[in-house]
């Protein structure tokens, strides 16, 4: 299920989520979400996409806002979303860690959008013993379009 070997404690829930329930913490690139949604435009009744990971108890976007903004853009009432154990030491909110954990969180919940791409979130990969990009905790869901 998935390509790296990591502290299964981690992942704490896979589901749809009400988007009004989600908080991002960055702001977007317009032209990569623009350029994303006209990629998921292409597909007639149904798209699969990486889901967008979240902390299990804020709530908080760690890796996904282009793919949470084009859902929600597309009418997407449900996100699909897994919950991860945010407070976990195998996960870091980049190499340098200029941001903590807390700062992320709750710059999320003030609505005080850092600039895009400020993290870059990574996960110990315990086969390879290397820190790897957190999008490989990441699940695949089909989603339906409504007519």
């Amino acid at each position: 299920m998935y390509s790296i070997s990591f502290n299964k404690s981690l992942v704490q829930g896979l589901e749809l989520v009400d988007s009004n329930l989600i908080f991002p913490h960055e702001k977007v690139i317009d032209k990569k979400t623009s350029l994303l949604i006209d990629y998921l435009k292409t597909f007639n009744n149904s798209i699969i996409i990486s889901s967008i990971l979240c902390c299990s108890k804020s709530m908080v976007i760690i890796d996904g806002h282009h793919r949470f903004f084009a859902l929600k853009k597309l009418g997407f009432k449900k996100i699909p979303v897994t919950k991860l154990n945010y407070s976990s030491s195998d996960i870091k909110t980049d190499h340098m860690e200029k941001f903590s954990k807390k700062d992320i969180i709750n710059s999320g919940l003030r609505k005080e959008f850092m600039e895009p791409k400020s993290t870059n979130h990574i996960v110990y990969c315990m086969k390879s013993k290397i820190w790897e990009p957190v999008i490989l905790l990441s699940s695949l869901f089909k989603l339906n379009f409504t007519k």
